[in-house]
């Protein structure tokens, strides 16, 4: 006798057999958080028109980010410089990084859903006291 899982899962086939449905493979390599943090984005590429897009993010993960904008100009393959968590305190601890547009999405608002991926951190590597030495001869 099948159990009540088995009986949710089951597919009618004409032939009489029951089979049940296959999960799709997740293919993020890191868990995704809904949760939203201003962030400021600029194309990299100086030959392109400049804008200047602050948003929040509406999923993060380790090396993600998707959102929303208004900015129809943002293409798969483009590479940004994002500033999160972005403020314009002068003693924000905003960092600032260079990433590259994986996803791109119309949607039914009229916004689209943009989808980055981060490739590096920008800026000095270990903080501001980095390579400085107290030996001195």
């Amino acid at each position: 006798m099948a159990s009540p899982f088995d009986q949710m899962t089951k597919i009618n086939n004409p032939g009489g057999f029951t089979s049940t449905q296959s999960k799709q493979a997740e293919r993020r390599g890191s868990r995704r958080c809904k949760i939203t943090q201003l962030m400021r984005i600029r194309p990299s590429d100086p030959e392109r028109d400049p804008f200047d897009d602050i948003r929040g993010t509406l999923s993060v993960s380790r090396s993600g980010v998707f959102f929303q904008s208004s900015v129809a100009t943002y293409e798969i393959g483009m590479r940004l410089f994002v500033t999160m968590p972005y403020s314009k305190e002068p003693a924000s601890m905003s960092h600032e990084y260079l990433a590259e547009v994986v996803r791109r999405d119309p949607l039914p608002n009229g916004l689209f859903g943009v989808g980055f991926k981060i490739l590096m951190e920008m800026g000095l590597p270990g903080g501001f006291g980095s390579g400085y030495s107290t030996n001195r001869r």
